[in-house]
């Protein structure tokens, strides 16, 4: 049994620089989902900020929303 991720009007910063701008996506439990697209586009920081790497980073932060099986990602009760 999966989960589903919805992240929503996703803004994703280096300091003051804006690397990932305004995603939105829902992915489907039990479903493939590729990330594609040309070197420096976002691919790995988004990910990144899925699977809370991002949090170890220095001066990264986000905007917006990320929802797993409707709760947020950053709620103190998800165990990362």
């Amino acid at each position: 049994m999966g989960q589903r991720i919805d992240v929503n009007h996703l803004n994703i910063y280096y300091g003051d620089f804006l690397a990932v701008e305004d995603v939105n996506i829902n992915i489907e439990p039990n479903k493939v989902t590729a990330f594609i697209g040309p070197s420096g586009c976002g691919k790995s920081t988004l990910l990144k900020t899925l699977n809370r790497m991002n949090d170890l980073v220095p001066d990264v932060h986000h905007q917006g929303d990320i929802r797993i099986d409707g709760t947020s990602l950053y709620d103190p009760r998800v165990e990362v």
